[in-house]
């Protein structure tokens, strides 16, 4: 989706999302069927055909691509949807993993695609500083 976001006009391959993902041609395959089943991505046929985001990126968010990949975000089963675990009628910490799905499906919908389309450098890392941590951690 972020190679598609920094070419939102672009109708890009399989092939070509492949090669700029370094992910394999069979799971960017997949990727985008699903992609396209939940409308997030368009697809053309022929000799100009390809993939396109179906909105601009700032309208698409994080929750939603994960959503169409993995389906509803939860972090345990009885987070998401009643009836999903045995222990929910007596579970004393359900409404708490229900509040910490809800914080974190909430920060997942405000992180648009743009954003995470945006490359930002890897902060450089100090290997002596690591070091001395390390081994004031452990000494």
């Amino acid at each position: 989706m972020s190679a598609l976001a920094q070419h939102p006009a672009a109708m890009l391959t399989a092939k070509e999302l492949a090669a700029k993902t370094h992910v394999s041609l069979p799971t960017v395959s997949k990727i985008l069927k699903m992609l396209a089943r939940a409308k997030l991505v368009l697809s053309g046929r022929g000799a100009k055909g390809g993939y396109r985001l179906a909105r601009p990126p700032g309208e698409i968010s994080v929750a939603d691509i994960i959503d169409a990949i993995e389906g509803p975000l939860a972090v345990t089963e009885c987070s998401s949807a009643q009836g999903r675990c045995v222990q929910e009628a007596v579970c004393s910490v359900r409404v708490n993993w229900q509040r910490i799905n809800g914080a974190i499906r909430h920060t997942l919908e405000r992180v648009s695609l743009a954003e995470m389309a945006i490359t930002v450098p890897a902060p450089a890392i100090d290997l002596g500083t690591l070091r001395h941590a390390g081994a004031a951690e452990t000494g």
